[in-house]
């Protein structure tokens, strides 16, 4: 739907692919869709989701055994974004540095993205 010829939507960190294929390993899964829906107090949220099967109009990547697939109506906010799962002492979780997103919340797990003409501007490369 919406990218740039030649180059991913997304990228997926080494830790972030041997998760996801981990994950669709024990659930018998043909992947991970992420999305972005509305929610939260900066007025979107990413989702995420098993999914048993391939939707025509979602943008595949594939790396290393994991198969991450974008919904089509988050495709325009997540182009650039790179996926990444991170550990810590007090938590772990999939992690999303986002170059769309104009402003987060505290929590980290709302965000808002760049006005449609700004993103399309960027992504042009303007």
């Amino acid at each position: 739907m919406f990218g740039i010829p030649g180059k991913q939507a997304v990228t997926v960190t080494q830790a972030a692919a041997r998760q996801i294929a981990r994950l669709m390993a024990s659930g018998g899964s043909q992947g991970l869709r992420i999305g972005v829906k509305k929610g939260g107090c900066a007025g979107m949220e990413y989702t995420m989701e098993y999914v048993s099967e391939i939707d025509p109009l979602d943008e595949v990547v594939e790396q290393d055994g994991a198969r991450v697939m974008i919904a089509p109506m988050a495709q325009m906010f997540l182009f650039g974004t790179e996926i990444d799962y991170e550990v810590s002492l007090l938590e772990s979780g999939f992690k999303f540095r986002n170059p769309n997103v104009a402003d987060a919340c505290g929590c980290g797990e709302s965000i808002k993205f760049k006005d449609i003409d700004e993103l399309q501007a960027d992504q042009a490369g303007k």
